[in-house]
């Protein structure tokens, strides 16, 4: 990386730049202490969206429009990266990304599976990079008082949790025939180191949420958020549950393949149950002192006055940061871990692969989170890991080694 001042502005190149890409980028638009010099999309329509984006706001058509993220990784011009691309392709990115020297911010759920996961851990420690996982929950003031409270038994000892999330699927076609893949998109590259699979327009862009080989459903979608809560909330950052069950509805038969009704359970040594459930959006707490329920813009107790409780002498603090954005930039130039770097966010999206594996296998599993690897189970071990279609998962596999190499 260029070497540069604390008063430089920071060069972002974007990957991905459709839905939450272009989120991100309007956002760090609006910043001063920001200039975008790349924006990278294998769909043309988004790629010249973005760009005009740019360069409207910029004035100038300085910004590199660019269809190959290994390209933008490699320029000088560019000192981090936002990758917002879909799940599967989130890990082999970020990895490229800190083999070339940038530090990255990585949409939420970082990680496809539980063993990629460590490997990106190792690959940012070895390298130095500054990582910040786009769990933007907890740059946000409820869930950090509310993870507070948690901690300071203002509810008393926590018992029970649990996660609502909203229905997904519901859109999903019956039937589905092979289309004629658009002209503006490079589908193989879409699809990177996913299994091959014929183009259907439901399979790409937003719904890729909602097919196994590409993510995992509303439980990575909103789960890797609010799961990011429960693991804020109960000091579990560097480890995780202890057990997972899950007891999930999956369609029989169309183009999507994740769960369709969620019901999971995951279970931890201190004998915290986590319910993960399909239903309303949140977070809800279970004490022997109250209940506290924590959604986006509000915190909700039983008894009302716990909401007003004042922390006490000695009371535990969490990590504040009040823009995420911000918070990663900010680290970028004072070399400093954000609110949610890799390892956080590494250990929450492996409380949404449990119990994804947990429902899929349709049993309890016994988990090690020290070790990685789950108990006594041949069958569940074997799904830790994803296969990658080739050429990509030997230009994975290289890039990790050089990156290890490099640190």
């Amino acid at each position: 990386m260029t070497q540069r001042t604390s008063s430089d502005r920071i060069r972002l190149g974007f990957v991905g730049v459709a839905n939450m890409g272009m989120t991100n980028l309007k956002a760090m638009m609006q910043r001063p202490d920001v200039a975008v010099t790349a924006v990278c999309d294998v769909d043309r329509r988004h790629l010249e969206a973005a760009k005009a984006c740019v360069d409207a706001a910029a004035g100038n058509t300085a910004c590199r429009a660019l269809a190959d993220f290994r390209e933008l990784d490699a320029w000088s011009g560019v000192d981090a990266v936002v990758i917002s691309t879909p799940d599967h392709w989130h890990v082999p990115q970020a990895i490229h990304a800190a083999l070339c020297g940038k530090d990255i911010y990585l949409e939420k759920p970082l990680t496809l599976s539980i063993a990629e996961g460590r490997r990106l851990c190792r690959v940012i420690a070895a390298t130095g990079r500054v990582l910040q996982t786009g769990s933007q929950q907890r740059s946000m003031p409820e869930f950090r008082r509310a993870c507070e409270m948690v901690r300071n038994s203002v509810i008393g000892t926590v018992q029970r949790i649990e996660v609502g999330l909203p229905p997904n699927n519901r859109t999903c076609p019956p039937t589905w025939s092979p289309m004629p893949v658009p002209p503006e998109l490079d589908y193989d590259a879409w699809l990177g180191p996913a299994p091959w699979a014929e183009y259907h327009e439901q399979r790409c862009h937003y719904q890729f949420r909602f097919i196994l080989d590409y993510s995992g459903g509303q439980v990575t979608n909103f789960g890797a958020h609010h799961l990011d809560i429960v693991q804020w909330a109960l000091g579990m950052d560097d480890s995780g549950p202890c057990r997972a069950w899950g007891r999930g509805q999956f369609p029989s038969s169309g183009l999507f393949t994740t769960a369709t009704e969620i019901e999971a359970r995951l279970t931890y040594a201190n004998g915290v149950e986590v319910e993960v459930r399909t239903g309303s959006s949140g977070v809800t707490f279970r004490g022997t002192a109250g209940t506290l329920s924590v959604q986006r813009g509000r915190i909700v107790t039983d008894p009302p006055e716990l909401a007003e409780a004042a922390p006490g002498a000695g009371a535990i603090g969490l990590y504040r940061s009040d823009d995420h954005h911000g918070n990663w930039l900010d680290c970028i130039r004072e070399r400093r871990q954000p609110v949610c770097p890799v390892e956080v966010g590494h250990r929450s999206a492996t409380c949404c692969h449990l119990a994804n594996l947990a429902m899929r296998l349709g049993r309890e599993l016994t988990w090690d989170p020290q070790g990685e690897v789950f108990v006594g189970d041949d069958e569940a071990n074997a799904m830790l890991e994803r296969p990658g279609r080739e050429p990509w998962a030997s230009a994975v596999r290289s890039w990790t080694a050089a990156a290890l190499r490099a640190g």
